[in-house]
């Protein structure tokens, strides 16, 4: 028979307790991690300052004529071989060196790149460069902020974007050595897609790292440099094939 007089034991109450969530400590995460990619974007937009400033001072000041009639082709290349070998380099070794040196590395690809690009003044209009620069500025922040928001794993498109650009580089440079003709716009909207990948893609390596180097002060500001090169080189490429295709330039 049943024990109708035994006394109720009492209900487990840890059995309805509510998981323990740290709000402050994911608080702190997440403003770390804003502040985190605003100095990145921060470190690219000064970067693009440089590059702007060296243009047009290059271009006003006649120095870059006066560099390629110095130096003829040979100055140019040597120009360009330059800009590839810091850019490498700084690709290579910008988690390994001393932030202020890795800095001032990219700032100085940045002024070579300014240098370098002056001749776009003598090309095309002022008021096609700047429209295409605010257009570029426009579709970098909207891709950017796609990046960020979607839960879509964009990682997985680096080396599809990467194979991308390097069959292009291949085909421009056998079109060119055979004397084929082609049009530049058409590989400029090529060109434009492919770097619109490549802007979102880097912005979501930039929220990755962060989160692998986010206890780590000095690796932080590395960092911020490899990924503000990165960025650098996606708006400048988006720029350039914008500006090309805004233009109807061949």
């Amino acid at each position: 028979m049943a024990d109708y007089t035994s006394t109720p034991q009492p209900m487990d109450q840890t059995q309805y307790q509510q998981p323990y969530i740290d709000a402050t400590s994911t608080v702190e995460y997440e403003r770390a991690e804003r502040s985190s990619i605003a100095r990145i974007y921060g470190e690219m937009t000064l970067g693009l300052l440089v590059t702007a400033v060296a243009a047009y001072g290059s271009f006003a000041s006649g120095l870059y004529y006066s560099f390629l009639a110095s130096t003829g082709r040979f100055g140019l290349i040597a120009l360009v071989v330059g800009q590839i070998a810091v850019v490498i380099a700084l690709s290579a070794r910008a988690l390994k060196m001393n932030p202020t040196t890795a800095r001032l590395c990219f700032y100085l690809y940045a002024a070579l790149m300014g240098f370098t690009l002056s001749n776009i003044f003598a090309v095309y209009s002022f008021g096609n460069i700047v429209t295409a620069l605010v257009f570029t500025a426009l579709f970098f922040l909207a891709l950017t902020m796609f990046a960020l928001t979607t839960k879509m794993n964009l990682l997985k498109m680096g080396p599809i974007l990467t194979v991308a650009l390097i069959v292009l580089i291949v085909a421009e440079v056998i079109m060119l050595f055979m004397g084929m003709s082609t049009s530049t716009m058409l590989l400029s909207a090529i060109t434009l897609i492919i770097f619109a990948g490549f802007t979102a893609y880097d912005a979501q390596v930039a929220r990755a790292l962060f989160s692998q180097y986010a206890q780590d002060t000095v690796m932080m500001k590395r960092v911020s440099i490899l990924c503000a090169l990165s960025l650098y080189l996606d708006f400048i490429n988006f720029f350039l094939s914008l500006l090309n295709i805004m233009s109807s330039r061949d």
